[in-house]
């Protein structure tokens, strides 16, 4: 089994979230992207989303997923994600609620 990486955890969010580059989103407003995308998808959830795209359209999701991780690296230092990271693992107590797509009114089906 692959270990999940921070890094990694973000571009999935980025990448579900469906940002396109002519949004020109602000490096300072991906953390709230992020935080949002993982609780709309759950962590497994946005890896899915990701490789069905990668599975359906595998150069223009490479691409993106290029762009993605740039964004990231240009992230400053004071909006990375250091509250409430997303973790591939759950933290003592949390139960697994941390790598569980959410279910429920809110959850769409396919």
């Amino acid at each position: 089994m692959t270990r999940l990486t921070m890094n990694d955890a973000w571009c999935e969010a980025l990448f579900a979230f469906e940002l396109q580059r002519s949004d020109a989103p602000a490096p300072e407003a991906l953390a709230g992207v992020i935080r949002a995308t993982v609780r709309r998808f759950g962590i497994t959830g946005c890896a899915g989303r990701m490789a069905q795209e990668f599975g359906d359209h595998p150069e223009a999701a490479a691409s993106r997923m290029r762009w993605i991780r740039q964004l990231i690296t240009e992230m400053p230092a004071s909006g990375r994600l250091t509250d409430h990271q997303p973790s591939s693992r759950p933290t003592p107590g949390s139960g697994s609620r941390a790598t569980q797509p959410a279910t429920g009114s809110a959850h769409r089906a396919a």
